[in-house]
């Protein structure tokens, strides 16, 4: 076998989101694309001769071929063994527990998450860190750093690795090592939740419905919540990973998993439902013709974690992002910890958890976790609610009602508008910006601003800061409305716009958020000039 250096120039677009480097698919198709920011990978990490990588993704169109090239270069680079899902497959959470299991350097995850399969689809690539987590900020830039300069890329010329056999081959001097995708994580989780409660609610006649939207969490649903759960055969929906996720868009929130939503809506509602997204980081929870924000989740499963063998010490803090609400910080109160506000992007949280600051996390954008690994992580999420319903032995909007009724309830809603112009979206951004110091003070019906920002976050473990991370506006009640660009589409500029207003009021409880939010939602509209910039009156998607 023969270590080819192969000639190349650098591409101008790789710069790395949100979570890694999100392109369609035809442009990671292209000569020497994906090999540049590989080989732009290898030479900003450092590892040392012989170690060992993880390497696997969500199945998605030009997973496997990628694969097969990303395993050429790492035996072209060093690498001693590269240990890869069985099929390509492995989740996001999967790898990170993987990473940490075998402690590797680090490991290369193929998913653009959330995001539309498919031959004209999305594609992504993220590096991961020893500790299992997402890339820093200083180990992305410098990746993007060297993918502008790079001259030349090393591939082991090599027949491709047989990738649907468990076991080890070589490849030149290098150990492939093909893992079974589910074990390892299916094994985390059994440490931290009472398998024995869930499977006696599941015995008892409790029904459920969980969609792994034609995605990665189809094989880990299958062999934990019906194998070792005992959950009747089919309860698990969508099951069987397909690289255009069954033409479908895998993310879990009530208009792409419509399926579901409409069975548990519908007549004869299973208990409780749940939805994950295409690598399996995300998660949307459901009860019985009921919605749970993410933001309530995360709320609900701090206040009631000592319920959960894993967590039953309590807690050493919360974390959430900046647009998430406020609900998660009302319970870090009455327990007495920490919370912390950080920007939106999971890599914020691992310095947080490697410091044994928080256990659990969380982001309004359908991701939920803990330390357990360095990742959000969906099935774990629906496993903590079940363990809770298997304890509490109430419906799950029961459940939350006493929670609002205890806390207060953070009435939130998010709107996204998908697809926009680049140009008018950074010009509604911009007019935000210029519009801060009229806005302060301005009265709006009940609404007052009291404050206009760009939200801004110092690292409390290593002094980093980021800027520029979403314009707020907080009005005196504790209200407010958050504008952000989404970093992680791949065509157009994704609008988002988070609305919140605290409701303490139980005999408001009950109302649907977007008739609670109406009045934020058309200050939202007027302050942004929504409909003049963007000819858009309706976003894309609510949640």
């Amino acid at each position: 076998m023969t270590v080819r250096t192969i000639a190349t120039t650098p591409f101008s677009d790789q710069k790395p989101g949100t979570s890694g480097l999100r392109k369609k698919v035809p442009v990671f198709q292209q000569p020497h694309y994906l090999e540049n920011f590989v080989q732009s990978i290898f030479n900003s990490i450092g590892a040392p001769t012989g170690s060992t990588l993880v390497l696997g993704g969500d199945g998605r169109y030009y997973n496997r071929e990628a694969i097969q090239i990303i395993l050429k270069m790492a035996a072209s680079n060093g690498f001693g063994r590269v240990l890869v899902g069985k099929g390509g497959i492995l989740s996001t959470p999967a790898a990170s527990c993987v990473i940490r299991k075998y402690k590797t350097f680090g490991g290369i995850i193929l998913s653009a998450s959330h995001n539309p399969g498919g031959p004209e689809g999305d594609f992504g690539i993220k590096y991961n860190v020893t500790n299992g987590g997402p890339a820093p900020e200083k180990v992305t830039e410098e990746i993007f750093a060297r993918s502008k300069t790079i001259d030349e890329y090393r591939i082991l010329e090599a027949a491709d690795v047989a990738l649907d056999q468990l076991g080890e081959s070589r490849l030149g001097d290098m150990i492939v090592q093909v893992i079974d995708p589910v074990a390892d994580y299916a094994e985390l989780m059994e440490s931290l939740f009472d398998f024995g409660a869930i499977r006696s609610l599941l015995a008892g006649g409790f029904r459920l419905r969980f969609d792994a939207m034609h995605a990665v969490t189809g094989p880990y649903a299958r062999e934990i919540i019906e194998k070792r759960l005992g959950a009747a055969t089919g309860s698990v929906m969508n099951a069987e990973p397909l690289p255009d996720f069954g033409n479908g868009h895998p993310d879990p929130n009530l208009t792409y998993a419509h399926e579901l939503v409409e069975i548990v809506y519908g007549d004869n509602a299973p208990d409780f439902g749940a939805a994950s997204d295409g690598d399996g980081d995300r998660n949307m929870i459901l009860g019985k013709r009921f919605f749970v924000t993410p933001s309530d989740s995360l709320a609900l499963l701090a206040a009631n974690a000592t319920l959960v063998p894993g967590y039953k010490n309590g807690l050493a803090g919360i974390a959430r992002s900046m647009p998430t609400s406020a609900a998660a910080d009302r319970v870090a109160q009455a327990l007495g910890i920490p919370c912390f506000e950080t920007p939106t992007g999971w890599k914020f949280f691992g310095n947080l958890m490697d410091a044994g600051k928080v256990t659990l996390c969380g982001e309004e954008s359908f991701g939920t976790g803990s330390d357990h690994v360095r990742e959000k992580d969906g099935l774990w999420a629906v496993l903590f609610w079940l363990n809770i319903l298997a304890v509490r032995k109430q419906p799950v909007e029961a459940i939350m009602h006493e929670h609002w009724a205890k806390f207060g309830r953070n009435v939130y809603s998010r709107h996204d508008y998908e697809g926009l112009p680049t140009d008018a979206a950074n010009g509604l951004m911009q007019h935000l910006h210029e519009s801060f110091a009229e806005l302060v003070g301005k009265q709006f019906g009940d609404y007052k601003v009291l404050f206009c920002d760009d939200f801004s976050y110092t690292d409390p473990v290593d002094g980093s800061v980021s800027t520029g991370q979403g314009v707020r506006i907080g009005f005196v009640d504790g209200s407010r409305i958050v504008f952000r660009l989404s970093g992680t589409g791949t065509e157009g500029a994704t609008l988002r716009i988070y609305l919140e207003a605290f409701e303490p009021d139980i005999s408001r409880h009950h109302l649907d958020a977007q008739q609670a939010l109406a009045s934020l939602i058309a200050i939202a509209s007027e302050v942004s000039q929504l409909k003049a910039r963007t000819g858009r009156d309706h976003p894309t998607v609510i949640t």
